[in-house]
């Protein structure tokens, strides 16, 4: 087994200037920022390279835009040695840890993030939500308070994302009643988000056929190497549940506190977050594993990497 799990981050890791140095100094940068700008009919790598930040954020850029970052760097490691044995990915880092495993081809992996990204945004403008992050309470107070506060409006749990962090996603009222019913409960803090959809949330239903249809004329084959997957905290090795579990988690809750756990239990060595941000591997220490991660977003990070294995 690779001592190397590859963990993919989800939208809000992106940041204006991500992309740059790779395609600025490596080969891989510039070839699938070109390929990528030429499929999509427009200048995605500009608005990665160069903001302005109000259109990075926008789901339908955030999101194609994270997918070639991850995936570059990824491609860049694994073509210098360093090889996962096991990947997975935090919402839409789920494409990113797929296209990793050898699931479908670097454009099909574009065209589907492009996709979901114009569907969610577009269903994030119809039917407009809130999220907000739960600290310090047990998740399954969290599930309580939110299956009564539902009685009234739509809220539930979007990603149990640690022990000691959940996010809640649904209407604004709902997820605001929850919010003051959860420090009510003993929360530490509820910190809304700056997001105005209700991502992992029946708001997105209006996503999901969309996406099914686009997953079901994508050529996707079965991941070579161990997958997780978001909706279920567990592995999935067969294409058509892999389609099925794709559409399925833009209305349900990413459990990735599970996904962490099982990852644990595989026996790496190494936890590596291949992507912008740090999110991921700051939720891996939050999570209180012995086993070490980093995160690898930057050339000069990716050859350190390189340089120490």
């Amino acid at each position: 087994m690779s001592p190397f799990a590859f963990v993919f981050p989800g939208q809000g890791s992106q940041a204006v200037g991500m992309g740059r140095d790779w395609y600025e100094q490596t080969e891989i940068g510039r070839a699938l920022f070109d390929r990528a700008d030429a499929a999509l009919g427009f200048p995605l790598s500009r608005i990665c390279f160069d903001g302005p930040e109000d259109e990075l954020r926008k789901t339908n850029h955030a999101q194609p835009g994270l997918f070639i970052c991850s995936a570059l760097t990824s491609e860049f490691l694994k073509h210098a040695g360093v090889t996962p044995s096991v990947v997975a990915g935090h919402s839409l880092g789920e494409y990113s840890a797929l296209y990793a495993a050898g699931a479908f081809d670097f454009i099909t992996g574009l065209s589907l993030v492009y996709t979901r990204g114009e569907a969610m945004g577009e269903a994030a403008e119809a039917r407009p939500g809130a999220m907000a992050a739960v600290l310090g309470l047990d998740a399954d107070k969290i599930e309580s308070v939110c299956r009564e506060v539902s009685r009234r409006g739509i809220v539930q749990a979007a990603n149990f994302n640690s022990p000691g962090q959940t996010v809640i996603s649904g209407e604004r009222a709902a997820v605001e009643q929850a919010a003051e019913a959860l420090k009510a409960a003993g929360a530490r803090r509820v910190v809304m988000l700056p997001v105005h959809g209700a991502f992992h949330s029946p708001l997105m239903e209006s996503a999901v056929g969309r996406m099914e249809a686009a997953l079901a004329r994508a050529q996707l084959a079965a991941p070579q190497m161990s997958f997780l997957a978001n909706a279920e905290g567990d592995f999935l090795s067969d294409a058509g549940a892999i389609r099925a579990s794709l559409a399925k988690q833009i209305t349900h809750c990413v459990r990735w506190s599970e996904i962490m756990n099982k990852i644990a239990a595989t026996g790496v060595e190494q936890v590596i977050e291949v992507g912008p941000g740090k999110v991921l591997s700051g939720l891996w220490r939050q999570g209180g594993s012995t086993i070490p991660a980093r995160s690898c977003s930057t050339v000069v990070e990716a050859k350190e990497m390189i340089e120490k294995q």
